[in-house]
């Protein structure tokens, strides 16, 4: 049977999709992405914020027609949407067979082999564990990212409790995964290929303190890095406030850990930042940009912010885009705040209107572009180290030209930061291998160049 798996929202939600097709692919089912071809679907959802949520909804009514009709024998929903709309799923859509909860994700075989058995329409079982389940990893996994990298979840949960934020209530508290897991998963990964891991977790600076009694992500970090075959490894969503000195200290001498940093900030705003529970102020983040730039005086800095959150006033705003204008950080994000029922900022007074928010984002966005565009002319003359995705064909390109190859530098993290095109490349060259590139030119947020020399990866 020919199943097609649906994966939405964030990357701890691939990863979860990963662990679910390699369940399915052990026990003989096959899988397709033409919607015609398959038998059966599972949807993976999302509802994080507003538009996840409608995405992931307009999805599951779209197989909800295929299975109406006959043609699939199964439609199952997993992820935060059908933990946190069991009830109102199956009532609105009752073409869903079975609903699995964010803990129960190691049930995907029993449900599916359970409703083909059935196979009767509008007769469902769910299955829900406790979502504080303890967390555990070690499973095999199809990849879906290509192979020259993937994403290694080292927890679930959170413990943050931000006024704006539902993930609490539908994924749980924050739950360490045992640290022998994770390795085992990192080395299944580099065996597979991957030259880049892209460490994550709703927060990935916490990581052993409920486990273990004390954050232990630098200890992990040194550990991944041992591992033979895995060249890069970046380090995703720290906070800001838990971003301590043996963590700055691994990343600046661990020669495998990319020098970039992703510390969500999400307003320069004191008073914002109080109202949405947040545990650091204005001052506190520039000092830590400060010596973070101080220690690292190549790290690249993501970060992301809400604009429009309830209360934010012109003043307000004017102070996040003084703290972007100052730090200038070298990747950004913005959200306009997604008034999300359940949580705190939902009931809050003076709500932002739509108008303002789109306006207040545009703004930051249209600054940090200047900002971004200005880093990107100021790459042009330095060698830097690409990671190699593809190849671009062109068919009207003489062999004496070269090849056109995609990739990344250390600055960039896939499928949110741009790319590097390299011209004229002399050799065929495997994905995840490792090129140093002059850079030439940019174009907004890519780069592009020229080879420089290749090398195999030495610690």
């Amino acid at each position: 049977m020919k199943i097609l798996f649906v994966s939405l929202g964030c990357d701890k939600n691939r990863v979860d999709t990963e662990v679910m097709l390699g369940m399915l692919e052990s026990h003989g089912y096959d899988f397709t992405d033409d919607t015609d071809e398959a038998e059966a679907a599972v949807v993976n959802t999302c509802c994080f914020i507003g538009d996840a949520k409608e995405e992931s909804i307009n999805t599951i009514l779209e197989m909800a027609e295929y299975r109406k009709s006959g043609k699939y024998k199964a439609l199952i929903v997993t992820g935060c949407l059908g933990q946190r709309y069991q009830e109102e799923i199956q009532k609105e859509i009752p073409e869903v067979d079975e609903i699995l909860g964010i803990s129960s994700i190691d049930k995907i075989v029993q449900a599916l082999d359970e409703t083909l058995k059935r196979n009767e329409l509008f007769s469902h079982k769910n299955y829900f564990d406790n979502v504080n389940k303890l967390q555990r990893g070690g499973y095999k996994r199809v990849m879906t990212t290509g192979g020259v990298y993937n994403y290694l979840k080292i927890a679930e949960g959170c413990d943050k409790r931000c006024t704006y934020c539902i993930i609490p209530s539908i994924r749980g508290s924050y739950r360490s995964i045992p640290m022998e897991d994770i390795l085992k998963d990192a080395r299944s990964l580099a065996e597979a290929g991957v030259s880049e891991l892209l460490v994550v977790a709703q927060e990935t600076t916490l990581y052993g303190t409920d486990i273990y009694g004390e954050k232990k992500l630098p200890e992990l970090l040194h550990k991944i890095c041992e591992i033979d075959g895995i060249k890069w490894v970046r380090v995703l969503y720290c906070y800001p406030e838990e971003i301590n000195e043996e963590l700055i200290q691994t990343i600046k001498n661990e020669p495998k850990i990319c020098h970039y940093l992703d510390l969500p900030i999400q307003s320069g705003s004191d008073s914002i930042l109080k109202r949405m529970g947040r545990r650091t102020n204005n001052a506190e983040i520039r000092k830590l940009v400060k010596h973070l730039r101080e220690e690292i005086p190549d790290i690249c800095l993501r970060t992301t912010l809400i604009s429009g959150f309830p209360g934010e006033t012109a003043k307000d705003h004017n102070e996040t885009m003084k703290l972007v204008e100052d730090l200038r950080f070298d990747r950004l994000g913005v959200f306009t705040y997604s008034q999300e029922e359940d949580t705190p900022a939902a009931t809050m007074p003076d709500q932002v209107s739509e108008r303002v928010k789109t306006t207040r984002r545009n703004k930051l966005m249209k600054l940090q572009q200047k900002i971004a565009f200005e880093g990107a002319d100021s790459m042009v003359g330095k060698t830097v180290d690409v990671i190699i995705e593809g190849k671009i064909v062109d068919e009207e390109a003489s062999s004496l030209d070269g090849f056109t190859y995609v990739g990344r530098t250390y600055k960039d993290a896939p499928d949110i930061d741009g790319y590097v095109f390299v011209s004229g490349v002399q050799k065929d060259l495997m994905s995840g291998a490792i090129l140093k590139v002059l850079i030439t030119g940019s174009n907004e947020y890519d780069l592009v160049g020229e080879e420089a020399e290749t090398y195999e990866f030495t610690e």
